[in-house]
């Protein structure tokens, strides 16, 4: 605190820093004079063009083209139709005896339920 009252009491409490008198007055003019004089652009005003007028249009056209074909793409069943058509018809003659009876024994279907689930199955 000492120190503080020390450099106080040498450098003073008044500000050094000054302002001419007026200067705030004549500053704004000044610099506006100092400026180069702003050219104003001309405004041409031209027609728009064919296209400039049909763009949106055409934009949208394809934003809603584009849409319906993911819409499309993303809708449709993922099995080619031959596997379909194969799919819809089971080959029995495929599957083996052997896999047949290892199914039916991990089933855990008793010989009535087979029977009931086979005939629900032919009537379909």
């Amino acid at each position: 605190m000492k120190e503080e009252d020390n450099i106080l009491k040498k450098v003073g409490k008044e500000n050094v820093f000054r302002v001419p008198d007026g200067y705030f007055e004549n500053l704004t003019s000044e610099v506006m004079s100092r400026l180069p004089e702003k050219e104003t652009p001309a405004i041409i005003k031209r027609e728009p063009t064919k296209w400039e007028r049909i763009k949106p249009w055409v934009y949208m056209t394809a934003m809603f083209a584009g849409a319906a074909l993911i819409i499309r793409v993303a809708s449709t069943d993922r099995t080619p139709v031959n596997n379909r058509i194969a799919m819809d018809e089971p080959e029995t003659e495929v599957v083996s005896d052997e896999y047949i009876s290892t199914v039916l024994d991990n089933s855990m279907l008793d010989d009535y339920s087979l029977y009931v689930y086979l005939t629900d199955a032919g009537a379909e």
